[in-house]
Order: structure tokens, then sequence, then C-alpha cells
């Protein structure tokens, strides 16, 4: 029996591909769908974009036959635009609601005998349709199962001699059938004595290596655990061109990411420049336009990364680089020499960046495509970091499981450029650690 899999908007504003994802099936887009996506088309964000692919799709649908009487496509699957006269009235839901009229859609084909499915990344509009009886899935493409998210390290027991044989060869071969990941990384824990342990990667010809001894402290911040110190090295090698970082709040994340882009670009002179970004996304209601120009603009969303460049220049590294002067004043000319550039994801779109060391903060507030458009505007020479905590996501239609950043790490976990740490113990304060955990 085929399925009728009725999708919401915002399935379609999150991937204009997803049109494309049932095949061999019915892909049922109600009226108000296209009334919704005509809303966005005109947008300059991810939506607007995603509104305008989808539209384009139809339009190219549209010229095999009639969308409303259905359409075959490429995969197998019919598309076909139900307008309201198939929609069926429910007690109880005002039709004059956008959502309801989407699943009265639904409803009116799942009365007529149809193995009907309502696919939407909308919770409550879910919760309304499991309630009429329908069968409801949310958008399951660019989802990861993150209660299984790659870690980055793992531990292992082995005999004493292993980690002795370890210590002084610093390069062995690891026990047979471990599967290990490119710079993953290791824990040799003695089987008697679990305070005799050895901390390792793997490098690129799956051999367990030695930690690079410079990378224990950047720009004078030690790293607090193995956690930190596993990001350090990942942090400083140029060779590992893309690095995520996944934690809760104040695991260090971003502290240790800035930390090693000053290093690398201003004592190592690795990189020209340290490019630092965030997507706008607000935590609760947002407060409105900003004054200024995009400059001012960008200093309130970019707070975060101030408060962590005067932490560094406070406590960290007095360089003879950087000048005299305040904190204030180093920050000042890092941005003058053009040595620090703050830019709004809006706009790095298109670009080409070479030889740069690349800051995303917040990642998880992205999409897959957003990250993917992020990612492949890498030029030569540049290495780019991810951060970010998924269980603080301000995207209305991500969740821990489907944002860029989980899915970042599950799809290039296999790669020699990508490296990858989950850090777990928060550094900030007691406070800070105690919120983490039980709030």
């Amino acid at each position: 029996m085929p399925k009728y899999f009725v999708l919401d908007t915002n399935v379609l504003l999150h991937n204009a591909d997803a049109i494309t994802s049932f095949s061999d099936n019915f892909i049922i887009l109600p009226m108000t769908v296209i009334e919704e996506l005509d809303n966005f088309k005109s947008h300059s964000d991810e939506l607007g974009r995603n509104a305008r692919g989808v539209v384009r799709q139809l339009d190219a649908l549209r010229a095999k036959g009639r969308l409303g009487e259905g359409v075959k496509m490429d995969n197998g699957g019919i598309l076909r635009i139900i307008t309201h006269e198939r929609e069926s009235a429910i007690a109880g839901l005002d039709l004059s609601v956008p959502d309801n009229r989407i699943l009265s859609v639904a409803y009116k084909l799942h009365k007529d005998g149809k193995k009907v499915i309502f696919v939407s990344k909308d919770i409550n509009a879910r919760l309304k349709a499991d309630a009429l009886g329908i069968e409801v899935m949310d958008f399951e493409k660019q989802k990861v199962n993150f209660d299984e998210l790659y870690t980055g390290y793992r531990t292992i027991t082995v005999p004493g001699q292993v980690i002795d044989d370890f210590y002084r060869t610093r390069d062995i071969e690891p026990p047979p059938d471990l599967n290990l990941l490119p710079n993953e990384f290791v824990l040799l824990k003695d089987e008697i004595n679990d305070k005799h342990t050895a901390l390792t990667r793997t490098s690129a010809q799956g051999r367990l290596i030695q930690l690079d001894p410079n990378t224990d402290t950047v720009w004078q911040i030690q790293a607090r655990s193995k956690e930190q110190r596993m990001a350090l090295e990942l942090l400083m090698d140029p060779e590992v061109r893309l690095v995520t970082l996944v934690g809760q709040a104040g695991t260090g994340k971003t502290l240790m990411a800035v930390a090693a882009a000053l290093e690398s670009v201003i004592n190592y002179e690795r990189y020209d420049r340290v490019l630092v970004s965030r997507p706008i996304v607000p935590m609760g209601k947002d407060i409105g336009y900003l004054p200024g120009g995009k400059d001012e603009k960008l200093a309130n969303w970019m707070q975060p990364i101030f408060d962590n460049l005067t932490y560094l220049f406070q406590h960290g590294q007095d360089n003879k680089k950087m000048g005299e002067g305040s904190v204030k004043h180093k920050i000042d000319k890092l941005i003058s020499d053009n040595t620090l550039e703050l830019e709004a994801l809006t706009y790095i779109r298109g670009r080409s960046i070479p030889r740069q060391y690349v800051i995303i903060d917040e990642a998880q507030n992205l999409t897959p495509h957003e990250v993917k458009t992020i990612i492949s505007r890498a030029g030569e020479g540049t290495k780019m970091v991810l951060t970010g905590d998924p269980y603080q996501i301000d995207n209305p239609y991500l969740d821990s499981s489907s944002n860029g950043l989980t899915y970042t790490v599950e799809r290039l976990k296999e790669q020699t450029l990508h490296g990858h740490v989950t850090l777990k113990k928060s550094e900030r304060s007691n406070l800070a650690a105690a919120a983490a955990e039980f709030l």
C-alpha cells in the first residue's frame, strides 16, 4: 500500500531537498504550505534560500504535468499539491490557523482510507496529528543518534608492559580489532594499576603516537583535564584542518579555540589572521533592532568572544608583539591590524577564506546545510573550528540530533583532516559546573 507523506512547511524550510527524500511514495503539499513558502521566499536568510529552492523545484515539476493531479518525480515518487477545497473540518481545530489547515488535509486523506504519515519538525503539530489518529514522524534525514555521538576518545585496558613500551618508543601498534578512527585519542590503562596510564593519539597510519608536549600549554593557558589536553592537541595541529568541540557550558571550548588561534597566528605565524563568527540567534525573546553600523551591531553578539579575549590577555601570555597598554587597547589593536576579524555568518556565503584560523562559535544553532556552506568557504591553508553545546539550542527547528555540529561530527569522523573531542567537565567555576549538571 503506497504511503502518503504530508509535509509541513517547516520541513521544507529546514531542507529544500525534502520533497525528494520519500522515494516511490506520494508526497502531499497542502496549498497552505505553498502560501507559507511564498511568505518566506523574499527572506535573505537560510529559510528564504530553502523556500526559493523548493519553489524552483516545484516549478520544474510543473513542466512535466499538473501539480494538482500529481507529477511523477525521478525518484519514483509522485508529488501533488492539494487545494483548500480538499480540507476537512475537524471539531476543535480553528481552520484560520495555517497549521490546522495543513493537518486537515492529512486528516481528510486519512479518513479516505489512505496510509498517511504527517511529517513535521513542529512537536506541537505532531501532537495534534497523533491525537487525530494520524501517524507522525520528524524529518529524519541529516539526523544522528546523539546518545551514541562519537566522543573522539576511548579508554582501553592493557598489560602494564604495553604502557612501558609506549613511553620508551613513543609509537606503538594498537591492540587488534579496535577499529580506531583517524585522530582518535586512546587512554591506555594498566589492567593492574589504574594510575599507570598513557594518553595517545591515533595517527593517519593507525598507530598510537605521543601527544605533542608543546601543546600542553597554549598562550599560557594550561589544560585542566585530559579532554582539554586532547582539544589543545587538535587545535594546534595544522594538519587537522577541521576541529569540532562539543561540550556543555564552561568546558572551555571557546576559550581554548581563541587561545590556540592567537598562538597559531601571532607566535607561530601559520595563518594570516583569526576569523570569528557566531550565528545570530537570540536566546529567548529578541530585543529588536540594534543601533549603529555592522560593527556596532556585531559587538553585542560577539561579547562572549571579547570576554574570552579579555581573560586571555589578563591571565595568559604577556606577548611583546601585542605591545603595551590596556587589555582593551590590545584587542582594538588586533582588530585594527586586521589580525582579528569578527564577522556575521550572514556575510560569509560566497567568500573564499585562505590562510585563516576560523572559529565558528555556537555552531549547534546551525543546520547541516549551513555548516556545509561555511566549511566549503575554506581556502588553501585555512583551519576551521566548530564549537557548541547541543543541549543549548535556540533554533526552533533544530535539536541535539539534527543540528549541523553533531551532524558534522558523525559524517566526518573517518576523515584524516578532522578531529573531534567531547568535553564533559565544566572548568569555569563550581557554580557553572553545578548548573550544567543539575539544572
